[in-house]
């Protein structure tokens, strides 16, 4: 048996342990194309040409289309490749195709996955001749920009090469319970279905949550839950429903027989009347590695000699501090980009991915290891995506 059969041999990812050196950086670009010429899944006649969301799983190192029924579920034991092409104007009054590629790592992938993932969105960008827009997920700290193309998004436990309950094989029985939070992404204000592990200590004051023991399910409303998240959590439930007929209770925190949520969660004899729980999901403005001043950095061979230099620190970055030359790497305090100018070098457009990886690490010593969680994501120039816009000033 190969050894990437089996769950024997699954390596699960660490993003903290190894950022983004999976990302290949050597192979050359005629040589990527060609193997993306030959990937069916960007040859179905619809990538590159239109507008629009396409979504794919890797599966057993094969990029799987994702159902569309599912769009914006994602099982933190899988890795995925987002892509979403839209229209932008030209100063002719043409319209073109601008792309942002997202490759979403759960938190649970396995290396090969992850791997698999980065790899192939390197080879989606040659396939939409490498000007793409591409971002770096992760499950437990997305962008503000991938959240924005989900105003609803469920994360399952499982995946397709998991023994979890929620492995996709039909006839399978369900063997625990299943406690999902909802609750709004503070950064996009989406709402966010996380399922979490079915104990009293994953319950908070402030989010709805839903329990399905199997025959009944039970509805527990935060007392400091928004009307929101009690409306989104009346939805999860219609869906759960729909395939099966089974009772429903919906009790409030405030209200006494509340407890009994508690007890089905392992909480008997328990005296705790306020509960907190740390979200799955945050934002990176929530995040203490989010509170840093603006850097700017330069990575060029303009002497004969590869550089990397600080060239503005705790000051406002400006269009005019990109050098077409060059590739520039930008830490806005929230995420970091890396600029690529159209005349950058080879050996800088081949750096720049180490450079990013070995600042994430930089940060990881300065921050602690949450740092390796910041968004990244970098962008060629003159296809420069609206939310890096955003960051500089014109």
């Amino acid at each position: 048996m190969p050894p990437h059969e089996g769950l024997a041999h699954l390596k699960e990812y660490n993003i903290k342990d190894s950022n983004v050196e999976l990302i290949g950086t050597e192979i050359d670009h005629k040589v990527k194309y060609k193997s993306a010429e030959t990937e069916p899944a960007w040859n179905d006649g619809n990538v590159g040409q239109h507008a629009g969301l396409y979504i794919w799983r890797i599966e057993d190192f094969e990029v799987i289309p994702w159902s569309k029924e599912k769009y914006g579920q994602f099982y933190d034991g899988d890795s995925y490749i987002v892509l979403y092409s839209y229209k932008v104007g030209k100063k002719d009054g043409q319209e073109r195709l601008q792309h942002e590629i997202f490759f979403w790592l759960g938190s649970k992938t396995s290396q090969d996955e992850a791997g698999t993932a980065a790899y192939k969105t390197v080879e989606l960008d040659e396939f939409l001749r490498g000007v793409a827009t591409q971002h770096r997920e992760i499950q437990q700290q997305p962008s503000d920009e991938f959240m924005q193309l989900f105003p609803r998004l469920k994360i399952l436990s499982g995946g397709v090469q998991s023994g979890f309950r929620h492995v996709e094989t039909e006839g399978q029985p369900e063997e625990k319970s299943m406690l999902l939070r909802i609750f709004k992404h503070p950064g996009t204000g989406s709402t966010v279905v996380h399922e979490v592990e079915p104990t009293w200590q994953s319950l908070d004051d402030d989010d709805v949550f839903v329990l399905d023991k199997g025959d009944k399910i039970w509805v527990w409303q935060g007392k400091k839950c928004s009307p929101m998240e009690k409306a989104k959590g009346a939805q999860v439930v219609n869906d759960l429903t729909l395939a099966k007929h089974i009772d429903v209770e919906v009790i409030s925190q405030i209200e006494a027989r509340s407890r009994v949520v508690v007890d089905l969660l392992g909480g008997k004899g328990v005296e705790q009347t306020e509960f907190q729980a740390a979200r799955p999901v945050a934002s990176s403005e929530s995040q203490p590695t989010g509170q840093r001043s603006q850097r700017l950095f330069c990575l060029s061979d303009a002497t004969g000699q590869l550089t990397f230099r600080l060239v503005k620190g705790g000051q406002p970055v400006q269009s005019a501090d990109f050098d077409t030359n060059d590739v520039f790497l930008f830490d806005t305090g929230r995420s970091i980009w890396v600029w690529r100018g159209i005349r950058a070098s080879r050996s800088e457009t081949a750096t720049w991915m180490k450079v990013a990886q070995s600042y994430l690490r930089q940060l990881q010593a300065e921050l602690g290891e949450d740092a390796a969680l910041i968004p990244l994501a970098t962008v060629v120039e003159g296809s420069e995506s609206p939310a890096f816009l955003k960051t500089i000033s014109v």
